[in-house]
């Protein structure tokens, strides 16, 4: 199943769904994807190499095997250097633009500081994206053309989850650079797992993630740097049945971080991924909700 886009141009998500949803789990890959506009590719002041510096590449592929366990997979098809469908629908930077923002934009996030908005203005390692500030009708139009239906999709998949299991878990799928800005050597784990601290999730999910991972091998953190982004977030009310579990995957383990292409790391990796995922959905579908009065906001 695909999202609807404009004539001419591809839609917003693609989902990969089981012939029938069997289990309580959705599973999103929000930053996988992959085509360039030409019109955006023309504006930008990087080559075709460093503009991809900040995608989540094979991501997606590392948990297509869902599929096949009975849960649906959201993938996104827009470059998160294009739109960024982990933020909040208008986290912009005014300085990036042409013209006045809307009045509820959030101009002042720490992310929009950091250059990291939805409409981004740098990669992941601070290399500025265009060459010149766009339009801001050009910045509205991705968000309804693209961040919009993007969560709507989520957003249904999660409710018809719910709807019909009585808990619906959302995994977060990402991939960070093995060097991580500001972390000695020895603190870059293979793997991160976040929860907003224990907030997004019923700690089961996170529990059994760290110790299947440690198991085979790899080294976990939880939370350190990267606790969740705003999809984990916004969706994660473990109060309500809702729960979200992100997970950072070092780059270093199934690709070349330069030529950009997988290595012979990635068929080990997918097995793995295959295990891991097989390990969540095999936790009892319904987890007693916490107290109201300890729910994530």
């Amino acid at each position: 199943m695909t999202g609807t886009g404009s004539v001419g141009e591809p839609p917003a998500f693609e989902i990969l769904a089981p012939r029938e949803q069997t289990v309580p789990f959705v599973f999103n890959s929000p930053h996988s994807g992959a085509y360039y506009p030409p019109e955006f590719l023309a504006a930008t002041a990087l080559d075709r190499t460093a503009i991809r510096r900040s995608e989540d590449l094979l991501v997606d592929r590392l948990f297509t095997p869902v599929v096949e366990l009975g849960a649906p997979l959201l993938r996104a098809v827009y470059p998160r250097a294009y739109l960024d469908v982990n933020r909040e629908p208008y986290e912009l930077d005014p300085k990036m633009f042409v013209g006045r923002l809307p009045s509820f934009a959030n101009i002042r996030s720490l992310r929009v500081a950091g250059g990291l908005g939805t409409i981004p203005r740098v990669v992941g390692d601070a290399a500025n994206i265009y060459k010149s500030p766009i339009p801001v009708d050009e910045a509205i139009a991705r968000i309804d053309r693209i961040y919009r239906p993007y969560h709507d999709a989520l957003r249904r998949l999660l409710a018809e989850t719910h709807l019909r299991f009585g808990c619906a878990v959302l995994i977060d799928c990402h991939s960070m650079p093995s060097n991580l800005q500001g972390a000695p050597l020895r603190a870059r784990p293979d793997f991160i797992l976040g929860d907003r601290f224990g907030a997004s999730c019923a700690p089961e999910f996170i529990d059994r993630a760290h110790k299947v991972l440690r198991e085979l091998g790899y080294t976990v953190c939880r939370n350190k740097p990267y606790a969740g982004g705003f999809i984990t977030e916004h969706y994660g009310k473990p109060a309500h049945g809702l729960h979200a579990l992100q997970i950072e995957i070092n780059r270093a383990l199934y690709m070349d971080e330069t030529r950009l292409e997988p290595h012979a790391g990635f068929a080990r990796l997918l097995e793995h991924m295959s295990l891991l995922s097989e390990a969540l959905v095999a936790i009892p579908g319904e987890v007693r909700p916490e107290p109201l009065s300890v729910a994530a906001e």
